[in-house]
């Protein structure tokens, strides 16, 4: 009996190690696999303004001091004042952060931050409380590099610009047409202003460029050093705007909240008082010449002014004394105007 009962033990013994043998040969359960994390996303309308903004930067910054008659005085004006400060603020912003895209090491820090959906949420609620908090993100002084060389560099164009353009104001004088009172001055001032709040559209091959860039498809020509902080309010939005595309959270979706980080409310001032000044200038201009002053410094030269503001340089009027800063109100237009005509 006691024989019969071993046998069946070391049976049953060799049985369970059989069995744990087998279970420990079974393929382990698998490690759960975190999901990938969202795709850049920046809003179709966000490369819209982006790309009506650099429509308007072309064709603006190639206007010629070389005028030749009052058509093309009056064909130039309508290009300079040309764009409604709102939709040009917020492309500039959302060009800025193209331009950010185009850095990989900020690129790469923030996608870290996406992986995880509560940091990224978290990360999400931050940026659009305070932009500024994008500034402190790893990659954010390259980044803040691109932004700067982006939108002010263009405007320090825009201004030199502005500026051979307000010296052919005193230039065109030589010729007699220039002293002829412009016609339907009225109309001419109520066409700036109509203009002034008409949203413009960007060319198709330029959105298209510009969406490639923001997808990391495509790359923009901009090549910049490394900018320390801190930044001007408008450089760290165009920067916030960036890691929420990075982050997944700058989809048409969220197109109302972007609306909100991009219009920074210095540079909407700067840009409002710039058409402020503008239309003050052209209600008290008679001759063409005048008027080529106003498109010279008011509509170009105090954009660009708005834009190196913004990207946080150096204003040009103080660093290289160029010109007077404007002034606001119809009276020191006419002063301005009448020292024009003693030259």
């Amino acid at each position: 009996m006691s024989s019969a009962y071993s046998f069946r033990g070391a049976l049953t013994a060799f049985a369970l190690i059989g069995a744990a043998a087998l279970a420990g040969c079974a393929d382990p359960k698998p490690e759960p696999v975190a999901p990938p994390p969202p795709p850049v996303a920046l809003a179709p309308s966000l490369i819209e303004q982006a790309s009506a903004y650099r429509f308007y930067m072309s064709r603006s910054s190639a206007i010629s001091p070389a005028f030749d008659d009052g058509a093309e005085i009056a064909s130039s004006l309508k290009t300079g004042v040309a764009y409604e400060p709102i939709q040009f603020l917020k492309g500039a912003v959302a060009y800025g952060a193209v331009a950010a895209l185009q850095n990989e090491e900020f690129v790469a820090a923030v996608r870290t931050y996406s992986i995880d959906p509560e940091t990224r949420n978290k990360m999400f609620a931050d940026l659009i409380a305070d932009p500024n908090y994008a500034a402190s993100l790893p990659g954010a002084k390259g980044a803040a590099g691109l932004v700067i060389a982006a939108y002010g560099a263009e405007g320090k164009r825009l201004f030199e610009t502005g500026s051979a353009v307000k010296q052919a104001a005193y230039d065109v004088q030589k010729a007699k047409w220039s002293k002829a009172d412009v016609e339907n001055r009225a109309l001419r001032l109520s066409q700036a202003k109509a203009l002034s709040a008409t949203p413009i559209v960007g060319e198709l091959e330029e959105t298209a460029r510009l969406q490639q860039a923001a997808l990391g498809a495509g790359v923009l020509e901009l090549s910049a050093e490394p900018a320390e902080p801190p930044y001007s309010r408008m450089v760290a939005r165009s920067l916030a705007v960036a890691a929420l595309a990075v982050l997944g959270e700058a989809g048409e979706n969220r197109a109302d909240l972007l609306t909100a980080v991009m219009v920074e409310p210095t540079s909407a001032s700067c840009l409002n008082m710039a058409k402020l000044n503008l239309y003050q200038c052209l209600a008290v201009s008679k001759p063409h010449y005048e008027d080529v002053f106003c498109l010279g410094q008011h509509a170009l030269m105090d954009t660009g002014q708005c834009l190196m503001k913004g990207a946080g340089l150096a204003d040009p009027a103080k660093a290289a004394a160029v010109v007077q800063v404007a002034e606001t109100g119809a009276a020191s237009e006419t002063a301005a105007v009448t020292e024009a005509k003693k030259h």
